[in-house]
């Protein structure tokens, strides 16, 4: 009896440190970050932040919460939204105020191509062929392809035409999502309060009707499911989204109270990923550091 209650008890803290061990960290701080606005998940568990001001990008463990910086960017550029592209080994970053999009290597972190675009690159999304761009100031998206092996062509710009291409505020289009077969772009319009689809093909836009997402951020579609970072309202709204993507219900809003201006999302199995930017402090902003918020998605 005394042998079955010791193994019963060895059992039990065996499966207690592993349940501790494998626990997610609700905050993970990036060190030495000045700023922060995109996110980006990889293979398994990991992920890659952008340092908005300085360019640079770090690496981490969404389940350890272990983290470093792993991309010293070189001087003068910006990291605002970031995609990793695991087929071919590559990651994007939008380039912000530089006008720029930039691509590393996604395991040694060297840099492989850059590309002047436009105006204020505040997005991309990465599709089966291509990587596309927002353009903040202007009524454009920007294409780069992905051939075979991850070989990349000339970017080209798409003229969005439409509701989506009102730029009468400081900050038009933001966020940027993709169906899984490319044939359809989503962007959020920080001005406007909205969603639209854009065609890739002709730049043509329509309203996602029935949803209004005020102070807009980043996005993430998913199995119909598409998420609305917004940032000044430290919230993320979920959105259930019609078969020809029309029109959209928001059917729940996540807060927690580790949000403080949370920018751009990311998912790993059934939890989402955000950045705090912190603008809530000035721009530039001010905080002493700069996290990843991990929340029930």
């Amino acid at each position: 009896m005394r042998r079955l209650s010791l193994l019963l008890v060895l059992v039990l803290m065996a499966i207690g440190t592993s349940a501790s061990a494998s626990h997610t960290p609700e905050v993970i701080v990036l060190p030495g970050a000045n700023s922060a606005e995109g996110i980006a998940t990889g293979a398994g568990s990991t992920f890659y932040a952008g340092e908005l001001l300085t360019g640079d990008i770090f690496r981490g463990d969404l389940n350890t919460g272990d983290v470093e910086r792993f991309i010293e960017a070189p001087d003068g550029r910006q990291a605002l939204g970031l995609k990793a592209d695991l087929r071919h080994g590559l990651l994007f970053v939008a380039g912000g105020f530089t006008g720029q999009g930039y691509v590393y290597d996604l395991h040694t972190g060297a840099a492989v191509a850059d590309f002047q675009l436009g105006t204020i690159i505040n997005d991309v999304v990465v599709t089966r062929d291509s990587a596309w761009f927002t353009d903040s100031a202007q009524a454009h998206l920007y294409r780069v392809p992905i051939g075979p092996g991850g070989s990349l062509g000339p970017a080209s710009t798409l003229v969005v035409e439409g509701p989506a291409a009102n730029v009468e505020s400081d900050f038009n289009m933001n966020g940027i999502a993709a169906t899984s077969n490319g044939t359809t772009l989503i962007v959020s319009h920080s001005g406007l309060s909205a969603l639209f689809t854009v065609d890739p093909d002709s730049g043509e836009s329509a309203p996602v009707e029935g949803v209004a997402v005020p102070a807009v951020d980043g996005i993430l579609l998913e199995s119909g499911r598409l998420f609305a970072v917004q940032n000044i309202l430290n919230q993320i709204a979920e959105i259930r989204l019609s078969r020809d993507l029309s029109s959209g219900t928001v059917s729940n809003v996540i807060t927690n109270e580790n949000f403080q201006v949370p920018t751009t999302v990311a998912r790993h199995g059934s939890l989402l990923a955000v950045v705090n930017a912190k603008f809530d402090t000035g721009f530039p902003p001010t905080a002493d550091t700069y996290e990843v918020v991990i929340v029930e998605g």
